[in-house]
Order: C-alpha cells, then structure tokens, then sequence
C-alpha cells in the first residue's frame, strides 16, 4: 500500500497580475509584428496572476546563465526546506522516516542535487536513496509520484518525499521573440511543493496503479533549445491539440483497473493551460467542475510546471469533500509529448482534521 499523504505548496512573495503582464508586453515588445496574437493568447490562458521569487523589475534583468543558476540555487536552499517540513508535518512523519527523496525540476541545474544538500542540512539519514528528475518538465509532478509508488509497493515498509522546485521566471530571455517563449513569458510562474508517499499508514490517496505514455514523433512540440544565455522555452501551435491522442492512454489505464474514466470523483491533471482542460471534458466525457482544482492553480498560479499536480491535489484535501473509497485519476503532461498517470483512491483519517491558510510565501529555513 503506497498512500500519497496531503501535500505542501508555497508560492513566493513577489505578484504580478495578468493586467501587468499584458501591459509589460505591450511595452517591452512594443515592436513585434505579431504583437496583437501573442496577447491575445497570454489572455486565453486565464491566469489571474503568478508569483516571483524576485521582483519584476530584477526578473526582466539578464545577467547571464552562471548568475541565474546561482540564483535557483540560492533560493532552492532558502525556501524549500520549509515546505519540505511541512510535508513531513502533514504525513505524520519525520525526516529520519523517509527512504527515498524524489527531487523534480526543470528550471535550474545542481550537481550534487540539491537532495544531497537537504539530506546534511534538514538531518535526513545519509542512507537515504536520491532520485533528481531533470528533464521531464511539467509532467515530472506525475512521474514524482508514479516512482515513489514503484518505491513504496517494491519496498513495503519504506516511505518517500516528492519535492518539485520550479522558478519559471529564471527561464525569461528579454532577447528571444519566438511566439511560443513570449506566450511563457504570461504563462508560467514560481513554486516550491513536496508531499509524502507512505509505505504504510497515512491518510490521503492510496495509489493503486500507474502508467507512463509518450505520443510518437513529438519531442520537438516542447522544449528547452539550450544556449550560452541558458534555457530557451519552445512550444509548438500543435500543442493544445495533444489531449485527443493522450485521452486514449487515460481511458485504458482506467480500464486496466475496471473503473469507468467518466465516472471518477476526482481528476487532479497538469494544466499547461485551459484548452487542455477543456478538451479532456470532451475527450474523457466528464463535466468541467472536475477541473476546478487544476483550473484553480492554472487561474491563481499560472503554470508552475512539475508543482501544478501538488497544488491541484492540496486543493482537493482543502475541499475534503470525497467518502472513503472515492475513485479518482492523477496525471501529468509534459515534453515527449509524454503523460504520467496513476489511479487510485481516497484514503480518508477520522482522527485528523487539517485547517491551515494556504502560504504564499515561504520563511527562510536551513539555509547555508
């Protein structure tokens, strides 16, 4: 039994508000031919507003690739042991418990992971297994998940602490006009989350299954066309199309447990923005309120790529509105064009009732 305990999510300080981004586009684009298109799209994506580990006016400075990694890695150490602890917090748990750390994130590079610095620093056991995802992009959130499942079901007795680490806004380039990057511009934003799977006890859900897809001959729709100034975001018009070819994979894992796909009671997915969502309500069969958690992160959040999946999930626990034995689908998507999915359902714990506002900041905590 593997049970993915209630996460932690923690959004930075610094806000910028849709208004703001159209206005910063009409501004420092001013000249772009296709100007009217690319505010047209950062419109339809529905993001309210986005969170910034720094401020706008820092974010929009490039001063090189060497700075912006030591930037990641500075506020990687200063804010995500705080949501860590508060993981631990919420699974019952202690860092000494944990087995295995699963470190996600697309947004910055460390070598040695930043999972070996947390193991010194927040007092894990030096026996600790470590997995650092690097290059799976949005859909890492689900994979997090689907490995510390294949964790936790080969090693019974164990546990494992997902963490994703995504500063999108390290990755602006003030020099790069393809339509694709000035839509991320408007799109993506700034999160730390993490969440315990237990082995054994806990409360949340119980995975029961997983699987991973990949459509064919799409790995140049998402990507990271790397260059001396750093990662450069390139997104393919085909894209949003991706959810027909995907709702298959969806549909079949759900039929390999003998659940019915449209009639789940929840469905927690990675929203790279709303015709995605819009799309498997058709393709899938349910009505748009089964969304409203991905929705949510999508509208307050933007896209915080690997970390949408957690705080779509600690929506879901904030609503607490599922019996025991609810039904329901988790699943990311990502660059391949790749989906990672898992099934399972609600593990609720009578003796425990969580009541705690929503961070949005995250305080200062075992940094070096």
């Amino acid at each position: 039994m593997a049970v993915l305990c209630r996460p932690a999510v923690a959004v930075p300080e610094h806000v910028i508000t849709a208004e703001e981004t159209l206005e910063l586009a009409r501004r420092v684009h001013a000249d772009h031919p296709q100007l009217p298109l690319v505010l047209r799209l950062i419109s339809n994506t529905g993001v309210r507003k986005r969170h910034l580990i720094r401020p706008i006016s820092e974010t929009l400075q490039h001063p090189g690739f060497e700075a912006r990694n030591r930037i990641y890695e500075e506020h990687a150490k200063q804010r995500v042991p705080a949501v860590v602890a508060q993981a631990l917090t919420n699974s019952g748990l202690r860092v000494e418990d944990i087995d295995l750390l699963v470190y996600v994130s697309c947004t910055g590079f460390m070598m040695p992971s930043l999972t070996s610095w947390l193991i010194n620093s927040m007092g894990f056991r030096h026996d600790t297994r470590q997995l650092p995802i690097a290059q799976l992009g949005c859909a890492a959130g689900g994979a997090a998940i689907n490995r510390a499942h294949d964790f936790c079901t080969a090693y019974p007795d164990s546990n494992a602490l997902i963490i994703a680490c995504e500063f999108c806004s390290l990755c602006y380039q003030p020099d790069d006009h393809d339509i694709g990057s000035l839509l991320s511009n408007g799109l993506f934003g700034d999160a730390v989350a993490a969440a315990v799977v237990r082995g054994a006890g806990g409360s949340g859900v119980l995975l029961e299954r997983n699987a991973s897809a990949i459509i064919a001959d799409t790995e140049d729709w998402i990507s990271y066309q790397v260059k001396d100034t750093g990662f450069h975001f390139r997104l393919d018009k085909r894209v949003p199309t991706t959810m027909k070819p995907l709702a298959p994979a969806l549909r079949a894992l759900v039929d390999r447990h003998r659940w019915d796909v449209a009639g789940l009671d929840f469905y927690i997915v990675h929203a790279g923005g709303p015709r995605i969502l819009d799309d498997l309500t058709k393709f899938l069969g349910v009505p748009p309120v089964a969304f409203r958690f991905s929705r949510a992160t999508l509208t307050e959040y933007g896209n915080i790529a690997s970390g949408v999946v957690l705080d779509a999930l600690l929506r879901m626990f904030d609503e607490d509105s599922l019996t025991a034995r609810a039904r329901g689908l988790i699943a990311g998507f990502g660059p391949g064009i790749s989906a990672e999915m898992a099934v399972g359902s609600w593990l609720p714990d009578p003796q425990v009732s969580f009541v705690r506002p929503r961070s949005e900041s995250v305080p200062s905590l075992g940094g070096r």
